[in-house]
């Protein structure tokens, strides 16, 4: 299976760490072995550990950055693609944008989080429901995860058998009566290239806030897996610091 990884954002919120590079070019300390590495080579790694060894990189804003570090992706076993947005497409835009790269059911994470969980089991669970109802127009799954206080994110409300029924912006969060009102978007989704059908090319959109709800109002669905697992984004020095807290805690 092939992963698109969303890397092309201008990362305004941690200019204070990182303003002369791309936001997943962030460097953070590896304290197993005392050298330092971007944030996204720790990315590539996670997918090379489940065995996804095609990755596409969507990338913008100092792409060149990006380029010459990872090049095509052999020094990490990889092959690595390059979709090159000229202007900033969003992240539904940019998935839109590197389509010509997709030859079937795939993984897109954003560039900026980082959730530690089974990918195998959120794929197996992905097919199991596309399986169970092929002329429903399952079109994805979103990985979800629980944090203490949601008011920062949207949220997703899934029914018993874990589809999303829809889906809640921040400022509804603080009402949300459901004992699923902290089911966050966790950044990592399986889609089927059938779900393009609904981004206009060249144009900017964003995946959460246009392309899924778009699913759920043409008769389509959408899965939630919910997860446990240590969960981040880094798009904040808040995060980029508990990020580097979590590698210590993993490899004193």
């Amino acid at each position: 299976m092939q992963a698109l990884i969303l890397a092309g954002g201008l990362g305004t919120r941690l200019r204070a760490i990182v303003n002369d590079r791309p936001k997943p070019m962030a460097s953070i300390e590896d304290s197993s072995t005392g050298s330092a590495k971007p944030f996204l080579e720790y990315q590539l790694e996670f997918l090379k550990s489940h065995s996804i060894t095609h990755v596409v990189l969507c990338v913008g804003h100092l792409h060149q950055h990006i380029q010459e570090y990872f090049g095509n992706g052999s020094q990490w076993g990889m092959r690595i693609d390059y979709s090159i947005e000229e202007e900033l497409l969003g992240n539904g835009g940019a998935i839109k944008h590197a389509e010509n790269y997709l030859n079937g059911t795939f993984l897109a994470l954003n560039g900026d989080s980082f959730f530690d969980i089974d990918l195998g089991e959120l794929i197996q669970f992905h097919m199991d429901k596309k399986a169970a109802g092929p002329n429903r127009g399952y079109l994805g799954t979103i990985a979800l995860t629980k944090v203490q206080d949601a008011t920062n994110y949207g949220l997703a409300v899934l029914n018993k058998d874990n589809t999303i029924l829809s889906f809640a912006e921040k400022s509804a969060v603080r009402s949300a009566g459901s004992s699923d009102a902290n089911h966050i978007n966790a950044g990592i989704y399986v889609l089927e290239p059938e779900i393009l059908s609904l981004v206009p090319p060249f144009q900017k959109v964003s995946i959460e806030r246009e392309v899924f709800p778009a699913v759920l109002s043409s008769g389509g669905y959408l899965g939630g897996y919910p997860a446990d697992g240590f969960f981040i984004d880094i798009g904040t020095p808040a995060g980029y610091n508990r990020f580097r807290n979590y590698l210590k805690e993993r490899n004193p």
